[in-house]
């Protein structure tokens, strides 16, 4: 673990510690989630840890986002299209009440068997998929809400009709929206997070990661083919990159991990939504009273801090 991501933790704790609990648990609940995470950060990660990291990350009993929709919404009402050529089922998106407050919702859609399979892609976005995320972000902003987004895909779509209709175009102007915004933003990579197919939603205020969710900027397959041309060495480039929550933290890539119920969260599909909708509201209620351009000009210096090396 670095230094730097250990005193930024405890810096953290330092300033929760000294604020009165004036809104009951929810304080004491980010105090402890916090320290959990400097307690992971000070072990280190094996091999075998970040590989089952992986796999959990994959794993078909995973809550998908329509399933935490469910669990922590109410009141949702689904968007559909990108009022040019189709709805790309590999996005939902709308609108929906958390905790009293309206927000809007764009996140990437797997399936369980081979029909929901095919009819959402995978989870793999065409262009058409993040115009209707940009729409429905253009109409959050219109209204005031509050923008949230589930991150789970291998990437975007990477066929030759996607190509066609502007791909890496649409995945650009996505992020460059986000960084435009003047609403409060908070992503979760709940599953996946791979590649331009999610940082395409997830230019966000609050970056978050659930405990067993990986986020790069490539699969640990598609790593191994280009190092070794050997797929079959993705263990291998996983540990190497280190996808995992955990080292995202440690390297400021995301703001914080959302823990997961015992054994991951297939085993408890409610009470990962329980811990997801807690941490949630918490970033936003820290995030809501912010003036726009503050937000803005706090958006963009994360993401342009990320990946600046300093000469010693």
């Amino acid at each position: 673990m670095s230094q730097e991501a250990e005193l930024g933790l405890r810096d953290r704790l330092a300033q929760l510690s000294g604020v009165k609990l004036l809104r009951g648990t929810k304080l004491s609940a980010e105090l402890e989630r916090l320290q959990r995470q400097l307690e992971r950060l000070r072990e280190d990660t094996s091999d075998e840890e970040i590989w089952r990291s992986v796999e959990l990350a994959r794993n078909e009993k995973r809550p998908y986002t329509l399933d935490y929709v469910e669990r922590i919404l109410d009141d949702w009402f689904e968007l559909h299209g990108d009022r040019g050529r189709m709805d790309d089922h590999a996005i939902v998106a709308g609108l929906g009440s958390l905790d009293g407050r309206t927000i809007a919702l764009v996140g990437h859609q797997k399936g369980r068997d081979i029909a929901q399979r095919g009819y959402r892609n995978f989870g793999m976005a065409y262009p058409e998929g993040y115009r209707k995320a940009m729409r429905t972000m253009e109409l959050a902003e219109r209204h005031g809400f509050p923008l949230v987004t589930f991150v789970d895909t291998p990437g975007a779509y990477p066929g030759i009709a996607a190509e066609q209709h502007g791909q890496g175009g649409a995945i650009a102007r996505s992020q460059a929206m986000m960084l435009r915004l003047a609403i409060p933003t908070v992503a979760v990579v709940i599953g996946e997070g791979g590649s331009g197919g999610a940082v395409a939603i997830a230019v966000a205020d609050r970056v978050l990661m659930q405990e067993n969710a990986i986020y790069s900027v490539i699969s640990p397959e598609g790593c191994a083919s280009i190092l070794w041309r050997d797929a079959a060495q993705a263990k291998k480039a996983a540990s190497a990159f280190k996808p995992d929550a955990a080292h995202c933290l440690e390297l400021g890539v995301i703001d914080g991990i959302v823990p997961e119920p015992e054994g991951g969260a297939h085993e408890g599909h409610d009470e990962a939504a329980i811990l997801l909708r807690e941490a949630l509201v918490a970033h936003l209620d820290e995030l809501v009273d912010l003036p726009a351009d503050e937000l803005r000009r706090r958006r963009r210096a994360k993401f342009r801090s990320m990946g600046v090396l300093e000469r010693v």
